[in-house]
C-alpha cells in the first residue's frame, strides 16, 4: 500500500480522503482505529495518529469520545470542492497556457476532450 513518494502518515489520510471521496466510507461511518491501522500495515500507531490528527484538522473526521473516529458530515463534498479546485488549478490551467504557447485554438482543445470524453463512456 505504501510508497516511497511522500511519509507514511500522509498516505494514510490520502487513502481515507478517496475512500471519502468515493464514497467507501459514508458520513458518520465509523474509521479503522490507530491501533488497527498499526496491526494491519505494521506501522507505528503514532503515525496512522498523526494521519487522524490531520484529517480532524481538515475537518474529514472527528472523534466521538471512547468510542472512535468516523466520517465527518460534508466531508465528501468538501473533499470534492477540493480536488475540483485543485484539478482545474493544477491539470486544465496548465493545459491553457501549453495550448496557447503552441498556437492551439481553445476550440480545438475543447473539441478534442469532447470527442475522448465520448470515447470513453
Amino acid at each position: 500500500m505504501f510508497d516511497n513518494r511522500s511519509p507514511i502518515y500522509q498516505q494514510i489520510a490520502e487513502q481515507i480522503r478517496t475512500d471519502v471521496l468515493h464514497g467507501s466510507l459514508a458520513e458518520d461511518e465509523q474509521i479503522m482505529s490507530t491501533n488497527q491501522y498499526a496491526q494491519l500495515f505494521r506501522i507505528n500507531p503514532a503515525t496512522a495518529a498523526k494521519a487522524f490528527q490531520e484529517l480532524v484538522t481538515e475537518g474529514v473526521i472527528y472523534k466521538r469520545r471512547g468510542v472512535g473516529m468516523f466520517v465527518a458530515p460534508g466531508a465528501r463534498e468538501a473533499l470534492a470542492r477540493q480536488r475540483r479546485e485543485r484539478f482545474f488549478a493544477e491539470v486544465v490551467d496548465s493545459m491553457v497556457a501549453e495550448a496557447k504557447a503552441l498556437g492551439v485554438p481553445l476550440g480545438d482543445v475543447v473539441a478534442h476532450i469532447e470527442h475522448a470524453g465520448k470515447e470513453r463512456r
